[in-house]
């Protein structure tokens, strides 16, 4: 037989089956006008009852060596050293590029919001690259456009951040310009005017976003309004129109020490070249006398908490459905090999939550969980984005993978693959100076050692199936969680009255239960 008819033949087997080609053999050599063949031969014979089968060939290259399992990859430590005006300086070298990222974060995020005022801090370091130095905020940009720099500031519940990326060869006067930034914001009135309509833009837009509802209801609902964790990062309509330029110039005075901040600086220069620079460029940038305050330390959260919390979105084309408990701090035991257990429920494609709501169901185009360590508790989040008219019953598949995970633990595959995806993660991390950096940047922003990421990686690396298990019954089972459904209350909420949950609690956008505002 050519080799076209034998693969032709092999796909009408695959198609129809054994069975339907014995039945067919008959029928198409009588159309050929030959008698019919003799019946097959049973389907467990081999070529002869009496003569053995043949020894496969030898494999003419010899016998495969073994491979050695793969170490697991373990990040390097970064020198650490001091610089004027106090400030703590994290370096790693890394000359195989002729890039260099830093990153500059103080101890101070929202958790040190006053009361009435959330969103101090975020809007304060937005203001720090709206001019600084010698240069109003449109010379600031084009400066940095002229030498090719990327920079940013940032905030979140722990503490504000300013990052640069920028070519070796621009180093020079793109530090300076991320100096004046950090230590010389002119905080103009004309660009806070302007920064703040842009916020409360901003913030209208975010209530209309059932993803964007969701993150600050988790917060809200979790720790409570006088948690310092219990409000937005961002803050709200209402506390915004509370603050003025002189909040943000107090502020900064308050959080942006030299003897509080730590620059972490990952790419192609040396510690000589690091320290000339700092030198000039922060030589003016003086510690107050007073003594710097120490960064907030939140307590855990207590509940009793609701249930099941809903949110009205009238005009959301889908509903967002999760699953919401405690999680642990980053510096926590726990923090290095719950990365696997989550990676297991809802962490990648392949997660249980991914399989059984999208894969299975078709409720969702991804379902996923996620963990978000802090210098406090943290959160652990699992949900989807669902159809509407499927709500009730993806909340209820949620709710039963959570408790099928927490009760049953990892099987052996996971357990081998959150390993291997655990590995390649970190490898990617320690890919690019700019995402070094940030991770440097964001340990060294919550108190924690220069070489946290080393150790971390050996203990994730390490954890076995009763450690991994244990971590699954303790932060993903769903009898405590608290459940979360942003969507067309209209719609969903017969839905979750089948399900035998309580009533929901109703919020709004801002997290803030309706019936504390009279509605």
């Amino acid at each position: 037989m050519s080799s076209r008819a034998h693969s032709t033949g092999r796909a009408v087997r695959d198609r129809l089956g054994l069975a339907a080609i014995v039945w067919l053999a008959p029928y198409t050599a009588s159309c050929a006008g030959a008698p019919p063949p003799p019946p097959p031969a049973p389907l467990l014979a081999t070529a002869s009852a009496t003569q053995p089968a043949a020894p496969p060939p030898a494999d003419p290259l010899g016998p495969r060596p073994e491979t050695a399992t793969a170490p697991p990859f373990i990040p390097p430590t970064p020198d650490v050293f001091g610089a004027v005006g106090g400030m703590t300086v994290w370096l790693l070298e890394r000359h195989q590029v002729p890039l260099v990222s830093c990153d500059l974060t103080v101890p101070t995020g929202a958790s040190s919001d006053p009361k009435g005022k959330a969103g101090l801090t975020y809007v304060t370091a937005n203001m720090l690259d709206e001019g600084a130095g010698t240069r109003g905020a449109i010379d600031l940009a084009r400066a940095l456009d002229d030498l090719g720099a990327r920079l940013n500031t940032d905030a979140n519940a722990d503490a504000s951040f300013v990052s640069l990326t920028v070519l070796k060869h621009n180093l020079s006067p793109a530090f300076s310009i991320f100096a004046d930034v950090v230590a010389r914001p002119r905080f103009e009135p004309a660009e806070f005017r302007r920064v703040k309509d842009l916020w409360n833009n901003e913030l209208l837009q975010r209530a209309k976003d059932p993803d964007a509802t969701a993150r600050v209801v988790y917060r809200v609902a979790l720790f409570g309004p006088d948690h310092p964790y219990g409000h937005p990062w961002d803050g709200t309509a209402k506390s915004a129109k509370a603050i003025a330029l002189d909040d943000v110039k107090r502020a900064y005075a308050a959080a942006w020490r030299p003897d509080r901040a730590t620059l972490v600086c990952v790419g192609d220069l040396t510690k000589q070249e690091l320290t000339a620079m700092i030198g000039s460029s922060f030589a003016s940038w003086k510690a107050p006398a007073a003594p710097a305050p120490p960064p907030i330390a939140p307590p855990e959260p207590k509940g009793p908490w609701p249930k099941l919390v809903l949110v009205d979105r009238p005009e959301a084309p889908q509903a967002v459905i999760a699953a919401l408990r405690p999680g642990p701090a980053a510096s926590s035991p726990d923090a290095a090999a719950l990365w696997r257990v989550n990676d297991a429920i809802g962490g990648s494609f392949m997660s249980r939550l991914n399989q059984d709501l999208r894969e299975e169901h078709g409720y969702t185009y991804g379902a996923r969980s996620r963990f978000a360590v802090s210098r406090g508790a943290g959160q652990v989040v699992s949900g989807a984005n669902v159809v509407t008219d499927k709500t009730g019953e993806a909340l209820g598949a949620l709710v039963a993978d959570l408790r099928r995970f927490a009760d049953g633990g990892l099987n052996d595959e996971e357990i081998a693959r959150t390993r291997s995806q655990a590995r390649g993660e970190l490898v990617s991390a320690y890919q690019s100076v700019e995402r070094i950096a940030g991770h440097l940047g964001a340990n060294a922003s919550l108190g924690l050692s220069p070489d946290w990421a080393a150790r971390v990686a050996e203990k994730r690396d390490a954890a076995g199936k009763a450690e991994l298990d244990a971590l699954a019954k303790r932060y993903y089972t769903p009898d405590d969680a608290i459940l979360v459904v942003v969507g067309p209350r209209a719609r969903v909420q017969p839905m979750l009255d089948k399900l035998g949950f309580p009533s929901p609690e109703l919020r709004d956008a801002d997290g803030e239960p309706l019936r504390t505002q009279g509605k």
